[in-house]
């Protein structure tokens, strides 16, 4: 394999876990990302020929990654009213929003001292994502952080009843598109038992939608696409709270071991359009929870808040040996 003289020989990063979700945050060693807003800088990062799309492959792919790796480059806010600007990306590319992503970089920005917070209270970390400008807010106890809100883009319903791989999903915008379907619609349940099949039925529904017309954003054609299809379920909650349990099997068969931070302002709008006003304790595969609220409703749709948790789980100084055949590694699935 040829390895590109523009790849740093040492990459940088911190890596992070939100409610089981990897999330690497890269430090250093990433060559520059042109453009003038994060949008652009994702267009032009995707580009196979760009140097910092072999840093992504680096970090995601064998023997440093995996196939359900996560993470993301840090590049310049669209403009002074954000503190960081941010491009999420998996194996497969890049993703347009990135809820769980959105928390670990709360954590990062408040516990390196990116952004000035207080010991006690809340601060607000602002952050453009390519699907436009969210929130991040910080809670501190002690000078210790205890949460972290995802304040979110509108989100809002896209279609219902669409027909796709034999079953009827409902497609709804949270910062990217995901198709929701119960996962009994396709005769299992949410739970690690039957992940091999969920990840099957995910890639069919999601191919059965490339192209359309739900998969379509309706103002901007670089956000269009189906990210991921959400499987569901019901579960006994404490009164007053609404309980389910997801598991979203996103890009090429990838599965968030999270409840999904985008996927859940997704599942917010279909449920508020469904009349729900309680509180969402949303589990994952793995028993995990974010808590998801909305919190206002606009023209462009519902404004959904996400609280969940980040934990650092290491510093990493990866190497690229210029005789490595394996180069920046592979993928098994």
């Amino acid at each position: 394999m040829t390895i590109p003289t523009t790849i740093p020989t040492t990459v940088t990063t911190v890596d992070y876990h939100t409610a089981g979700e990897p999330f690497r945050i890269v430090t250093g060693g990433v060559p520059d990302i042109p453009g003038a807003t994060v949008l652009e800088r994702r267009a032009n990062a995707a580009s196979a020929a760009a140097s910092a799309d072999h840093v992504r492959r680096l970090l995601c792919h064998e023997p440093r990654g995996h196939a359900d790796m996560y993470g993301c480059f840090l590049v310049p806010p669209d403009d002074p009213g954000a503190h960081l600007g941010v491009l999420f990306w998996h194996k497969d590319g890049y993703s347009t929003a990135c809820g769980h992503g959105t928390i670990a970089l709360g954590v990062h920005a408040v516990r390196e001292g990116l952004v000035e917070a207080a010991p006690d209270g809340e601060t607000d970390v602002v952050i453009d994502v390519p699907s436009g400008r969210v929130t991040a807010r910080v809670r501190r106890a002690g000078g210790r952080v205890t949460a972290v809100t995802f304040v979110n883009v509108p989100s809002y319903v896209v279609a219902r009843g669409v027909e796709a791989a034999g079953v009827k999903v409902d497609v709804a915008y949270g910062g990217a598109i995901y198709a929701s379907v119960p996962a009994a619609a396709v005769g299992l349940k949410v739970g690690p038992e039957h992940l091999t099949e969920l990840i099957a039925w995910g890639r069919r529904i999601k191919a059965d939608l490339a192209g359309h017309p739900a998969a379509r954003h309706p103002g901007d054609d670089r956000l269009s696409g189906v990210y991921g299809v959400i499987f569901h379920e019901e579960l006994d909650g404490e009164p007053g709270y609404a309980r389910q349990r997801n598991v979203t099997v996103f890009a090429d068969g990838e599965v968030d071991r999270s409840p999904c931070g985008s996927g859940t302002a997704a599942r917010l709008a279909l449920l508020h359009e469904d009349g729900l006003r309680d509180p969402l304790v949303h589990e994952s595969v793995v028993g995990t929870t974010f808590l998801g609220r909305v919190t206002g409703v606009t023209d462009a749709g519902v404004i959904p808040e996400i609280e969940g948790m980040a934990y650092r789980t290491g510093r990493h100084s990866f190497e690229l040996d210029p005789d490595d055949p394996l180069g920046t590694g592979f993928t098994l699935r």
